[in-house]
């Protein structure tokens, strides 16, 4: 059997055949589910109680308007001399105090909740929109009133305000090929911004596991024995090649079950109920549409979006990986790491930093020039595909880091053939040009 292959199967089916790696690789799909479907289903659980309102409305215009509901119910209080005996029930049988002190419509202040606890959001909505319907009629039946209007104009301004004046922006997507689709750009921020985070914490933790790997067996001398049969470069090869594989399983194990449990976990916990609230709620988001954003997901183009993280992923890993077990070769403890670590990881960070920032601006010169350079277009390159990027930048960003990968993967390997024999002394900058340089 090739010794080449004799590395990459002991690399993959050592890690593979680990109880840490099989657990994970289980339970992590069942963990990210559960952070996001455990918080929504949970909120989504009302308490068996009914919070009792009291209403002290000075004015008398706008008691009668509040009704009552399955979590609130309204009391109204027409003496204002017993608001100190309200006062002193809160958090007992009463749970805030609705009080209003004039005409809303000539002092919009006119109005305070008065509670123990700091009132939901749902309550202050709902208050302001009962509120401010009343003051629309009372501003309303006022300008009826007036000399200078005639019914008509009542009658235009009336189905204004019910009407509304909600616009919501639709954006559609031209192809080259003349066809029309729709497009969302929350959507694409955030499909490329979660394939960036991916990518980026791939890279990092594979390719740290390749230096992990590469020291603890230059600690236990056991390259020494190894390296007797098997060239360096074949050893250097094979590990980079079979934790590579031991990601990319992982991944798609992960992303298999991830789709499954959360279409199993959305038609479960989904009810008609709760998507007829939910596009209420999102009916009053600015800029969100539910049923728009469910139709924008299933118009990105999901085959080029996986297939590109593939190709970056193995670029960014091979080309980050070999690095990371130079660097393994050339050190003998983890304070000597660190110092060559340093650097890497500020490349990363930068890479990482520009490809969110990238996401206001996907055509920009930091977007384009980052997604060409070879040590950042794995990350950067992941935002702006869901936004769309011309075939030629796409090809001539694979193929400068793929040329890339291939140097410093040559490079590794000269460092590592002379690194991994090398104990005792911690190797300079010089140094390791010199290594490179042997025949």
């Amino acid at each position: 059997m090739n010794p080449l292959n004799i590395i990459i199967s002991r690399e993959y089916v050592s890690r593979v055949k680990k109880k840490s790696f099989i657990l994970l690789t289980i339970l992590m799909p069942f963990l990210f589910m559960a952070l996001i479907f455990v918080p929504y289903w949970l909120s989504t659980i009302q308490d068996s109680g009914v919070r009792k309102i009291v209403v002290l409305d000075e004015s008398g215009l706008y008691a009668p308007e509040f009704k009552n509901t399955d979590r609130y119910t309204y009391e109204v209080v027409g003496n204002a001399s017993s608001i100190s005996d309200q006062q002193s029930r809160l958090g007992k049988d009463r749970y805030a105090i609705l009080q209003i002190t004039g005409d809303l419509s000539t002092n919009p202040k006119a109005v305070s909740l008065l509670s123990e606890k700091q009132a939901p959001i749902e309550l202050l909505n709902s208050i302001e929109r009962t509120l401010s319907e009343k003051v629309s009629e009372q501003k309303l039946e006022a300008l009826s009133h007036s000399d200078n209007v005639d019914s008509k104009t009542i009658e235009q301004v009336k189905q204004i305000i019910e009407s509304g004046s909600n616009v919501t922006l639709s954006t559609m997507k031209w192809g080259q090929d003349g066809s029309i689709s729709e497009t969302s750009t929350i959507v694409a921020s955030i499909v490329g911004g979660g394939f960036t985070v991916l990518i980026y914490m791939f890279i990092m933790i594979y390719g740290s596991m390749v230096m992990q790997a590469v020291m603890e067996e230059k600690r236990s001398r056991i390259v020494e024995v190894m390296i007797s049969s098997v060239k360096p470069v074949y050893m250097l090869i094979g590990k980079i090649v079979g934790i590579g594989l031991v990601g990319i399983t992982q991944l798609a194990f992960w992303g298999i079950m991830s789709g499954i449990l959360f279409t199993g976990a959305s038609a479960f916990l989904t009810s008609p109920e709760q998507v007829s609230e939910m596009a209420a709620v999102g009916s009053n988001m600015q800029g969100f549409d539910i049923q728009g954003a469910m139709s924008a997901i299933l118009t990105v183009n999901w085959f080029e979006i996986i297939f590109f993280f593939l190709i970056y992923f193995i670029g960014g890993f091979v080309m980050f990986a070999s690095i990371f077990a130079t660097i393994g070769s050339a050190v003998d403890n983890e304070e000597d790491v660190q110092q060559f670590m340093t650097p890497i990881t500020l490349l990363m960070l930068f890479a990482f930093y520009a490809g969110f920032y990238s996401i206001n601006n996907p055509d920009g010169p930091l977007a384009f020039w980052c997604s060409l350079i070879p040590i950042t277009s794995p990350i950067v390159m992941m935002v702006r595909l869901p936004f769309g990027v011309p075939l030629w930048e796409k090809v001539v960003s694979v193929v400068l880091l793929y040329g890339s990968f291939i140097l410093t993967s040559i490079m590794a390997a000269k460092i590592y053939r002379v690194g991994i024999l090398m104990y005792g002394k911690k190797p300079t900058l010089k140094e390791l040009v010199k290594w490179m340089k042997y025949k």
